[in-house]
């Protein structure tokens, strides 16, 4: 793993041992911040990554010009590894690490403090969707997932591509939420085939 642009552009990420964590692949974060920057990019934006792991895709949107990063983290390896790379990148001014349940901890915090982009990528056998997505404290989300997801009525599908097993859904969140549930499965945007690289 690796910085894939930005003021760290090559610089190398650790992983935890074991089965815990399960890190983005390069080309896989490459493919979503080509399509923020479609939409403008991270420069200057607030962001939060859920589930963080390493801090792969915090990390690199301060890289790109993020203005800060919360990393959100449970698991105690995942947190050495996500702090190691913090601090080899120069990153400790403009990240805030919270150790705890990601869902639990969007729950608890303010809506009227929304951060302008989440990243949002839990282990691949969680289902419950759409109460994560009830609580996720952004404008925008990228949400990682291994099948089609189920989106409440407050967040518009933007676009969505599969690379092998990663679905990756770009989410913008409704000023006035609708009173119906829509799904992953009928995106405003459909980008590229279903045969990219694996993870």
């Amino acid at each position: 793993m690796r910085i894939i642009a930005g003021s760290a552009k090559g610089r190398s990420l650790v992983a935890p041992d074991g089965q815990t964590t399960r890190p983005t692949s390069d080309r896989v974060r490459e493919a979503v911040f080509n399509s923020l920057f479609s939409l403008g990019g991270v420069d200057g934006l607030t962001v939060v990554d859920l589930f963080a792991g390493t801090g792969a895709y915090g990390l690199e949107a301060l890289s790109r010009g993020a203005s800060h990063a919360t990393f959100v983290e449970r698991d105690r390896l995942a947190l050495d590894a996500l702090r190691d790379n913090i601090d080899a990148l120069g990153f400790e001014a403009e990240a805030t690490v919270v150790a705890g349940d990601a869902q639990r901890w969007g729950g608890g915090r303010s809506a009227a403090d929304p951060f302008d982009l989440a990243f949002c990528d839990p282990p691949y056998d969680f289902e419950d969707w759409p109460a994560l997505l009830e609580v996720v404290p952004a404008s925008q989300c990228v949400a990682e997932s291994r099948r089609e997801i189920e989106v409440p009525a407050l967040w518009s599908v933007l676009r969505t591509r599969r690379y092998a097993s990663t679905l990756v859904t770009l989410l913008e969140r409704f000023d006035a939420p609708d009173t119906s549930s829509t799904s992953a499965k009928t995106p405003n945007v459909l980008l590229g085939d279903t045969t990219s690289s694996n993870q």
